[in-house]
């Protein structure tokens, strides 16, 4: 990561040895078992990097995405639901400090810092997902408050979370401008949990369903204006995408590393299986894809560092987790292939990383969905040169 400086290079090799040290050795726990690690939350807290965009205003360490898109990327090649939890609150935390007011940053935003607090994101919805305008759930003032009701499914951190970041019509004829986001506090009454996802992958993060019956969510909880919550949407889902991206770029590199240590020293027909030519040029399409991946990643974070949340963003962020995703799923296969019959056992992390890899294909948007998105742009207008 040569475009890191000095003190950037510093916090990711610290990251990366937290992540050998306390959450590597307990990837297969956690994806056995199914639940949130709680060790991996405070340490990632203890060290400042459970929410390292938040600005330093706020008690963040305020890192760039460039640094972050590094750290991701360096926690999924160990553990993709331990980098899912950095995600997550990423996720959350960017509607409130890019669409909130100076009132409402002040009295949460801190709280990431100080508590640590967990937060969610909450837009999809049963009949929602790909199709986000098709959502159901409503917001109806009532003097300070909006009475909410509805249904939010798949939302990662939520029945864990402090407060979650909700999405919900305030005026459904108006559609995207009818959209509003809104911060709800855990404990709020009106608002229950679900059953938890027991998910192929990712088991180490708590996927939940949120029912909102009659919750007052005070009016002073409002993100930005009425009527601006699918722009705030757009906005975090674009970025949401660069961290998938970064994310499945570290799972594909982990499964690679665990396939050429094992190729190095299984011995198959007189030398290692590492030296066959059909194997070579396996490993060969796998490290020229991870590393075309993480190129797109790095150009997707440089335009968001240098230029802001622009279209153009969107569009690469869009690329890099398309082209990434697809690289993990491919190489984690492959991976898993090299290994035999050792890679479909439990006894060895690969076939967990082809699980993990799946979703990366699916959430923040999928890759069906994304390419429409991409090549709408792109026949649009010419390509810039950048």
């Amino acid at each position: 990561m040569s475009e890191l400086s000095a003190d950037e290079r510093m916090a990711l090799d610290a990251i990366c040895a937290i992540a050998d040290k306390a959450i590597a050795p307990q990837a297969a726990r956690i994806d056995r078992t199914g639940e949130l690690s709680w060790d991996t939350v405070h340490v990632l807290a203890d060290n400042g990097f459970l929410c390292p965009l938040l600005p330093a205003q706020y008690g963040g360490p305020e890192v760039s995405y460039r640094l972050f898109a590094a750290m991701v990327e360096a926690v999924a090649a160990r553990c993709a639901s331990s980098a899912l939890l950095l995600m997550a609150q990423a996720d959350g935390m960017l509607p409130i400090l890019e669409g909130g007011d100076d009132a409402v940053r002040a009295r949460y935003l801190p709280r990431l810092a100080d508590s640590p607090a967990l937060v969610a994101f909450a837009a999809t919805e049963p009949g929602a997902g790909s199709d986000v305008l098709s959502m159901k759930t409503r917001a109806v003032r009532d003097g300070d408050h909006y009475i909410v009701n509805g249904t939010k499914c798949f939302i990662t951190n939520g029945e864990v979370a402090d407060f979650v970041t909700l999405f919900a019509y305030t005026d459904p004829s108006e559609r995207s401008r009818g959209m509003t986001a809104l911060i709800v506090d855990k404990g709020t009454p009106g608002l229950s949990f679900g059953k938890k996802e027991d998910k192929m992958g990712m088991r180490g993060s708590v996927n939940s369903t949120l029912f909102f019956e009659d919750a007052r969510v005070p009016v002073a909880n409002r993100v930005g204006a009425e009527g601006t919550g699918f722009s705030i949407m757009m906005s975090a889902l674009a970025g949401s995408r660069l961290f998938s991206a970064a994310q499945a770029v570290g799972i594909a590199a982990g499964a690679f590393e665990h396939a050429r240590a094992y190729a190095a020293e299984r011995v198959q027909f007189g030398k290692p299986i590492a030296q066959q030519p059909v194997l070579r040029h396996l490993f060969a399409d796998m490290a020229t894809r991870i590393r075309a991946g993480r190129l797109l990643v790095r150009d997707a974070a440089r335009r968001r560092d240098s230029v802001g949340a622009d279209d153009r963003f969107g569009v690469l962020a869009g690329m890099a987790k398309v082209f990434a995703s697809d690289t993990a799923m491919s190489v984690t296969t492959d991976a898993v292939q090299l290994l035999g019959g050792y890679g479909y056992s439990r006894d060895y992390p690969v076939e967990r990383m082809m699980r993990d890899a799946k979703l990366t294909q699916i959430y923040t948007g999928t890759n069906q969905i994304l390419r429409h998105v991409i090549g709408r742009a792109v026949t649009a207008a010419p390509e810039p040169s950048d």
